[in-house]
């Protein structure tokens, strides 16, 4: 089955869906997301949007914020992009329906968090993210030239290189897509290709993401022939509920940025021995410090009071977060939250420049799954948000410019099954996805060695050769899809971090924990596939 559109977009979050709103009055738009629409990490942002709105705040405070969060690898002119087009994103997000809240004198209330000097993260409640989700939603749905394929799981890019063997510049030409209903592969045409499928936190066994977040479209990038960057900064949140009922839910830094205290389960606020910040360093710092604790008492998790504060306050401002907590016996207006670190958000990514192109022709990368530059070493809270909206529209602009709609398009080879048999034995599936998680996060988690790395690349190694065997000896899935990604991208990271001899940022080793300015002030840089 064939499939032509203008503007092929892999990913619902608020980077997919703001860039297909963008573009839906200029030109067809497919935008095609592996589970129901709404499935996307923005879902479950908490925290907000950063944007510099307040008359006391300034772009050169916001500016300096990330520079600083990023411990020397932002690019200045990306951060000055997102941070300068921050109000207008704004504007667009309310414009399409998005209800962020506000004060009584209709002004948006702003919040604080770790790493910021001034109050510049707008939110609804603690749910922003599905309130971003949900408006976004119902603008796409209602646009006459957006096409949404769910449960349409991308298999592969498809380049003129590969799939046609043609000359000159490599080119993305659409993408190969698993139909998970009607189990056939669709070939979707198209002029230019936006890849908006956002993380990976699912590679490690701790982690807030959803179920989607395994990497599809770095892997996808990278076998294409795109350059990736930088995989080795990934965000470990500091506060992850700790409960075993919980599944990794997040507690927002948010909760910090309004007066929360970390403590050790003595009582102890350890965090004001690690940074003058405190409580609100960085999120980097705050892991660290949060995973000493842990190993230094043998505690299971660290205590987050926010007992000192108003609990009517906390029940109106976070009242997502205090129905779930007080749904598993935890009082957060008289009980400190037992919390623990967990894999959040890859820093690094598909290498962009400031007009949202990748070094593949016409592949454009946006959000969580992009390099842009605007994180460099760890990312600033609730920048990602703004990132995904911001490098939306610059991509929109961008194509709006340069897309030509007449040209005729190439033929493009269907997608042939081979030999490939039906699965047997899915507890290959399960126990490589299980394997893979577990020593990601015990060799090349919060701390690294290159003892770990080293281990870490032996076991990929063995794994990546049975699932490839594996891949194309039967019929593909959406679970055999994900983990080829997700162990694609355990690679990566492994290959980064054993690049960067140095701590920084989010990247700290027990045998180099300097950082070297000299040495490693660039990008760790691996050429696609």
């Amino acid at each position: 089955m064939l499939l032509d559109t203008d503007v092929l977009v892999l990913g619902s979050g608020i980077a997919g869906l703001s860039t297909a709103l963008s573009l839906a009055d200029f030109c067809e738009v497919t935008l095609v997301t592996k589970r129901d629409a709404h499935e996307a990490n923005t879902h479950y942002a908490q925290g907000g949007l950063s944007s510099v709105l307040g008359t006391e705040d300034s772009f050169a405070s916001h500016v300096q914020d990330t520079l600083v969060a990023g411990a020397g690898l932002c690019k200045r002119e990306t951060v000055e992009l997102c941070v300068e087009r921050g109000p207008a994103a704004v504007r667009a997000l309310v414009e399409w329906g998005v209800a962020f809240d506000r004060g009584a004198d209709g002004a948006f209330d702003l919040g604080r968090e770790g790493g910021h000097t001034h109050r510049r993260v707008l939110h609804a409640g603690d749910i922003t993210g599905r309130e971003i989700e949900r408006a976004l939603l119902a603008a796409l749905t209602a646009h006459p030239n957006v096409r949404l394929l769910a449960h349409h799981h991308a298999v592969d890019l498809i380049t003129s290189h590969k799939h046609l063997a043609t000359g000159g510049a490599r080119r993305c030409l659409g993408a190969y897509v698993l139909d998970d209903h009607g189990r056939q592969v669709v070939t979707i045409r198209a002029r230019a290709t936006v890849l908006a499928t956002g993380g990976a936190g699912k590679v490690y066994r701790y982690t807030t993401n959803p179920d989607v977040a395994t990497g599809d479209g770095v892997a996808m990038a990278y076998r294409a022939g795109a350059r990736v960057a930088n995989l080795e900064f990934f965000q470990f949140h500091p506060t992850c509920l700790y409960h075993p009922q919980a599944n990794s839910f997040l507690i927002s830094e948010a909760l910090r940025g309004e007066g929360g205290v970390l403590r050790s389960r003595s009582g102890r606020p350890f965090m004001d021995e690690a940074h003058p910040l405190k409580s609100l360093a960085p999120r980097d710092i705050v892991a660290r410090a949060i995973d000493n604790e842990l190993k230094k008492t043998g505690d299971d998790f660290v205590l987050l009071d926010m007992t000192h504060l108003s609990g009517d306050f906390l029940a109106e401002r976070f009242p997502n977060i205090h129905e779930r907590c007080m749904a598993l016996g935890i009082d957060m207006r008289r009980d400190p939250i037992p919390v623990v670190p967990a894999a959040h958000y890859m820093c690094g990514g598909v290498v962009t420049g400031t007009d949202a192109r990748t070094s593949l022709g016409d592949l454009f990368a946006v959000g969580e799954v992009a390099c842009t530059g605007l994180h460099g070493a760890n990312r600033l809270a609730s920048n990602s948000l703004l990132e995904g909206v911001v490098f939306a529209q610059v991509a929109a602009d961008e194509l709006r410019r340069t897309l030509d709609r007449t040209a005729a398009r190439p033929s493009l080879p269907e997608w042939d099954a081979g030999n490939a048999r039906e699965p047997d034995e899915g507890v290959i599936i399960t126990q490589n996805w299980k394997e893979i998680r577990t020593f990601m996060w015990n060799y090349v988690g919060i701390v690294r060695s290159d003892a770990r790395l080293a281990r870490a690349r032996r076991r990929i190694e063995l794994l990546r050769e049975e699932i490839h065997a594996y891949y194309w000896n039967y019929r593909i899935t959406p679970d055999l899809l994900e983990l080829r990604n997700l162990a694609l991208v355990a690679e990566l990271i492994i290959r980064c971090a054993r690049l960067r001899k140095e701590s920084r940022g989010l990247h700290f080793t027990t045998d180099y924990p300097e950082r070297s300015d000299a040495r490693f002030g660039t990008e760790t840089i691996l050429d696609g596939l």
